[in-house]
């Protein structure tokens, strides 16, 4: 290189072709610049083609998938879970936290993207334009009372109001009960305001994911108590999408979902908030 800068013109032009591969260096370093995003793709299989920035949405409070810490910083599951498909996959994001009803609202007004709140994957969500990637957590729905109350199961619900969250699975299971237990509902748009409900005496019951349930009662100190043999079957949380526009990101999830599962970092993931 010394005897090349001893030439003078030859210097120059030599200097002015390393600047340009120096810029396309720096390129190729950037997510955002699809000719970057292709040659990654031929490195790594999944990454973002587009090289556009994803907006997903996800929910305000739905401890242990996303809450706020006592540092002040957004964490949970969902939120992990995204962060490390998105580096496996290569692509950028902004994750809003717009509560469940906001985001769902978000999405279909083309908005965001994207949806990962610890949705229920269902026949009639699927039904109403949904389109879900492959479940990444499987979890029941159960029913909580106040930690000195009575009511040992369904049984003693007859006449009493129940507290459910608006278009939940908790709240649809427990629409599926009400009428054979004679109990009415009392709608809530987040998980605290419901318990609250509980704790006020407002409502004798709530409905909720069975590991939301757990986290909140552990970690808030909630005087609340999960009734054992009340939890039903079960079903998959999925990442959604609602507009075919956002099916490269659903793919990718899904290419990074298996990813992460067979590195072993979901299973970091889960023991980092579940134990």
């Amino acid at each position: 290189m010394k005897k090349l800068f001893a030439l003078g013109m030859a210097a120059m032009m030599a200097l002015s072709l390393a600047a340009c591969g120096g810029a396309g260096s720096s390129s190729a370093a950037s997510t955002t610049d699809p000719a970057s995003s292709e040659a990654a793709t031929a490195e790594t299989s999944g990454t973002a083609a587009s090289g556009k920035k994803w907006v997903i949405a996800t929910d305000t409070v739905f401890k242990p998938f996303e809450y706020t810490d006592a540092s002040g910083n957004f964490v949970g599951i969902d939120v992990d879970i995204v962060a490390a498909i998105a580096e496996d996959q290569g692509f950028e994001y902004e994750l809003k936290s717009l509560g469940w009803d906001g985001a769902i609202a978000a999405c279909q007004s083309g908005q965001a993207d994207g949806m990962i709140a610890g949705a229920s994957i269902t026949d009639e969500r699927k039904e109403s334009g949904w389109m879900f990637s492959d479940g990444y957590y499987t979890a029941t729905q159960t029913m909580t009372v106040a930690e000195n109350s009575d009511i040992t199961g369904f049984e003693d619900l007859a006449g009493k109001t129940v507290a459910i969250k608006i278009g939940t699975q908790g709240a649809a299971y427990a629409e599926s009960l009400k009428d054979e237990y004679g109990f009415q509902t009392q709608s809530f748009e987040d998980s605290p305001t419901m318990y609250q409900a509980v704790l006020g005496g407002q409502c004798v019951a709530c409905f909720e994911d069975t590991p939301i349930m757990q986290a909140s009662i552990k970690d808030g100190g909630l005087a609340l108590k999960v009734l054992e043999n009340t939890a039903n079957e079960g079903g998959d949380y999925g990442f959604a999408i609602f507009s075919e526009n956002s099916q490269e990101l659903l793919d990718m999830f899904n290419a990074g979902l298996a990813n992460i599962k067979a590195n072993g970092t979901y299973d970091q993931i889960l023991a980092k908030y579940l134990g």
